[in-house]
């Protein structure tokens, strides 16, 4: 059965599944193409009629991150790429006004869609909230520099993150939801970017509360974006300006984009180097910015986004905003090219306490000696930003930060991968793609605990233990196969690697 919504552009079709209404596919912007291609966001055409709005839209995702991407997102195409779902247990009824979530997908900046069937709102509308997914585009059509220092040379991708959210302002009262009560969050580059958007002024009351899981702080120099795009340009053989771009297809871009020899820096997919714990543990302890492998990704650029995300909630950005945040305890396991016993003595020698390396080794007691060095890179690429970012916070003061650790584990490895979290904080555990990645009996103890902490705090904006400003950065709520439990040391290794 098709239900109606009504949108500032136009009415659409959407379709009634069981207690909620689905709308896929709906522009907020007009297709990135021809003239648009590399500008910022504008508004779509209105259109007469209804449009259909029962199908995903066409994804900016041309290329998914790996043949075997732990979540099922397809690649959808056609030119109309920003564009969001909208799932709702109240189409057409302006009176219902209720909370909202926008979800912001993950995927390095480089891949990801809203239209995976893991982001389906359909749990959050069984519990009387208002779902949308948004897209942005990606890479360097998003996020590289195109030359000139017009508003729209850098951070695309971000301006379309804001142009999704004022859609929502401007929209969600037709679908049900208030736009006085909508709460931003995502997971990986989305968590991120929800942390980024706390640091832009444009994003100042578009939304109420946030919500980042397994954010990297990347707070990436406008400087280094510049010089990248510079090299990318002249390895491509064209002028670094907008017509220069255009004069190339995506698929040229593509084709180089994700290589660091092509633009003269490091790629997430270049062979990882073992880290020198010591020094760059030094270098946090020190003020320096968690170690970053991205090019392409929103830049601290002095205008949209002034200035690094700890600076600016240091400053009091965002603090009205209460904020839940955390990662996975082993976020992306990979084998281990050093020894245990040497891993845990940098560590020793760069100032991580007993409590700290006593927690490293009840976690590599669970995974394996294997994944002692990957187990530091997830706490350098996440957990110490995420501690960066709460402890600004605390003493900046305001509307309360809760973290929270995600302990829940596969079938195999007994770990707790990057993404992993995601089926549980949406209670989606039956989604097609779940069971290969969890495995057949998924914790449904652990999703309705996870999943309702969720529910409370974008109807309510609070949550059941004690936040940052309470209780400080080493505390938070883990949640594991039982449901959960608050540790008081549960950060300790991320907060000892930051001095903290």
């Amino acid at each position: 059965m098709t239900v109606s919504a009504q949108t500032t552009a136009g009415r659409v079709d959407g379709v009634w599944r069981e207690g909620s209404a689905a709308f896929l596919g709906i522009p907020y912007a007009a297709a990135p193409v021809g003239d648009l291609r590399f500008t910022a966001p504008v508004p779509p055409d209105p259109w007469t009629g209804v449009r259909d709005a029962t199908r995903p839209g066409p994804t900016p995702q041309r290329r998914p991150f790996s043949d075997t991407p732990t979540i099922p997102e397809p690649v959808i195409p056609g030119d109309a790429t920003l564009n969001l779902n909208v799932f709702t247990p109240a189409p057409d009824d302006p009176g219902a006004r209720l909370p909202v979530l926008v979800w912001i997908h993950g995927g390095a900046y480089i891949s990801g869609t809203p239209s995976s069937p893991w982001y389906d709102g359909r749990s959050f509308n069984r519990d009387g909230i208002v779902t949308v997914s948004i897209s942005y585009r990606l890479g360097f059509d998003g996020f590289g520099w195109v030359g000139g220092d017009g508003p729209d040379s850098l951070n695309r991708g971000l301006l379309d993150q804001l142009a999704a959210l004022e859609w929502v302002r401007d929209n969600i009262a037709g679908f049900g939801g208030d736009p006085d009560r909508v709460t931003v969050a995502g997971q990986s580059a989305g968590g991120t970017s929800v942390l980024d958007l706390l640091a832009v002024p444009r994003a100042t009351g578009l939304f109420r509360r946030a919500i980042a899981q397994s954010p990297a702080l990347n707070d990436i120099p406008a400087d280094e974006v510049i010089r990248a795009s510079g090299t990318l340009a002249g390895t491509l053989g064209i002028p670094c300006t907008p017509d220069g771009w255009r004069s190339l297809t995506p698929d040229q871009i593509l084709d180089v984009e994700r290589s660091g020899a092509a633009y003269g820096g490091f790629s997430m997919f270049d062979p990882p180097e073992p880290t020198d714990i010591r020094s760059v543990t030094g270098a946090l302890r020190a003020g320096a910015a968690p170690p970053s492998t991205m090019a392409w990704a929103p830049a601290v650029d002095g205008e949209l986004f002034p200035a690094p995300v700890t600076t600016a909630v240091a400053d009091g950005h965002g603090a009205d905003i209460p904020l839940l945040l955390g990662g996975n305890r082993t976020e992306f396991p990979m084998p281990s090219p050093r020894p245990r016993a040497q891993i845990v003595d940098a560590l020793r020698a760069a100032g991580v306490g007993e409590t700290a390396l006593s927690r490293f080794g009840a976690e590599l007691d669970l995974i394996g000696d294997a994944f002692a060095d990957s187990l530091v890179a997830s706490e350098l690429q996440f957990g110490t930003g995420t501690i960066r970012v709460a402890d600004a916070r605390r003493r900046a003061g305001g509307a309360g930060t809760w973290l929270y650790d995600f302990n829940g584990r596969t079938a195999r490895g007994n770990l707790s991968p990057h993404c992993t979290d995601i089926p549980y904080s949406f209670d989606l555990l039956d989604a097609p793609g779940v069971e290969p990645v969890l495995g057949a009996a998924p914790s449904q103890q652990l999703a309705d605990a996870m999943h309702g902490d969720w529910v409370r705090f974008i109807t309510d904006g609070t949550l059941d233990w004690p936040t940052v400003e309470e209780a400080g950065v080493r505390q938070a709520r883990v949640y594991d196969a039982a449901g959960s439990h608050l540790d008081v040391d549960s950060k300790a290794v991320a907060a000892d690697m930051t001095g903290v």
